[in-house]
């Protein structure tokens, strides 16, 4: 009997994805699965489900848990997706496990082996399946359009006849996957772009995308694609020399976050207070708090004539592509664990022991068994 792969329609609020798309179900079938997709989970992404060909379209999410063997979510399941799952099926997908320690321990309980996505570690082999990156470049996409519609200013220069319009700058914080992407996309709205980030390395890529990069003279290079955390003194320092140059943006989009932790204070009060009216900051580490001291997740505010901007869940703003890149992230990692129709994990993989995260009622992953469990 063929294993049965089911993709259910996402129930946390705002979001839009699917974790499936028509070209994933054909490599799934041709892999000796059998794919179901539960009735509408592609309605928000506006996928129908007669695009969904070659899958069996289940019409409740019950009957569809009730007959899989691997689930593929986009967001972490809810209490109630829990208590469907089959005892002792595969669960797979972004399960943001350090703010959902509460679920871990019911996957954990209901002898759930589960993948977490965010945890696959970042090495070159991997990247095909970094589902961070892929849905990072397109909340930095996103940001300098957020940026271009909320700013009073054109964001390129224009010659009319009423006289010559200057371009707009736009400084990035951050230059991981999404600040590169908002780089690119602020420059091909016109604007003039420059950029900084606490990792040195990243001079090279700023400047291949036609971006100033800011040097301030502090470094921290970390592990795995990461800025170490600075101190104290060097937080000082950066708030310092950066709040010279925001002061002269248009737009400040700022986009440091790291996964499991609260994003870095970067921007205080005292340099928004020092920006210009109508500037416009777009807070992309809002998930975790934001950049900003002032930045309320989700809202968008206004203080001393600047917007700060904190949107949730960019990437479900651009459901179709988002989806698509999502599943395809999905089929790369689950395709070597698919052998001839069947379930067969190698768990001495790096990659699928990295995002291993509950497996025979256990907690697998050391960082999330600390915390879950205390021991």
């Amino acid at each position: 009997m063929s294993i049965k792969v089911a993709v259910p329609k996402e129930t946390a609020e705002g979001e839009r994805r699917v974790a499936i798309e028509s070209s994933v179900i054909a490599k799934l079938v041709k892999l000796g699965a059998e794919v179901l997709v539960e009735t509408g989970a592609g309605s928000a992404a506006h996928i129908p489900d007669a695009a969904f060909s070659g899958a069996t379209i289940v019409p409740t999410a019950n009957d569809l848990y009730q007959q899989a063997d691997i689930v593929l979510k986009v967001q972490p399941p809810s209490d109630a997706e829990i208590a469907q799952l089959k005892e002792g099926s595969v669960l797979i997908g972004m399960l943001q496990p350090y703010q959902n320690p509460e679920r871990i321990a019911a996957l954990k309980a209901k002898n759930i082996t589960a993948y977490a996505m965010e945890l696959i570690p970042r090495i070159s082999r991997a990247q095909a399946m970094d589902v961070l990156s892929s849905q990072a470049a397109i909340a930095g996409y996103k940001a300098a359009i957020m940026g271009a519609d909320l700013a009073p200013r054109f964001f390129p220069m224009l010659t009319t006849a009423a006289g010559t319009i200057r371009p707009s700058k736009v400084i990035i914080i951050g230059v991981g996957v999404a600040g590169l992407q908002a780089i690119a996309t602020a420059r091909r709205l016109g604007a003039v772009v420059e950029a900084y980030d606490v990792r040195s390395a990243t001079k090279e890529q700023v400047q291949s995308l036609g971006a100033k990069f800011i040097e301030l003279g502090i470094t921290a290079e970390g592990t795995g694609g990461y800025a170490r955390e600075l101190t104290a003194e060097e937080k000082q320092q950066q708030q310092e020399a950066l709040a010279k140059h925001i002061a002269t943006a248009d737009v400040l989009i700022t986009t440091a976050a790291v996964p499991g932790r609260p994003s870095p204070k970067i921007i205080p009060e005292s340099t928004v207070d020092g920006m210009k009216s109508g500037a416009v900051i777009i807070d992309l580490a809002a998930e975790g708090g934001g950049n900003c001291t002032l930045t309320q997740p989700g809202k968008t505010i206004v203080h001393n004539g600047v917007t700060i901007h904190a949107p949730l869940n960019v990437p479900s703003q651009v459901p179709v592509h988002a989806s698509e890149m999502y599943a395809k992230n999905l089929l790369n990692f689950l395709t070597p664990m698919l052998k001839g129709g069947t379930y067969a994990p190698d768990f001495s993989d790096e990659v699928i022991a990295g995002a291993l995260l509950t497996h025979e009622g256990k907690i697998m992953n050391a960082a999330i068994r600390q915390l879950v469990e205390g021991a």
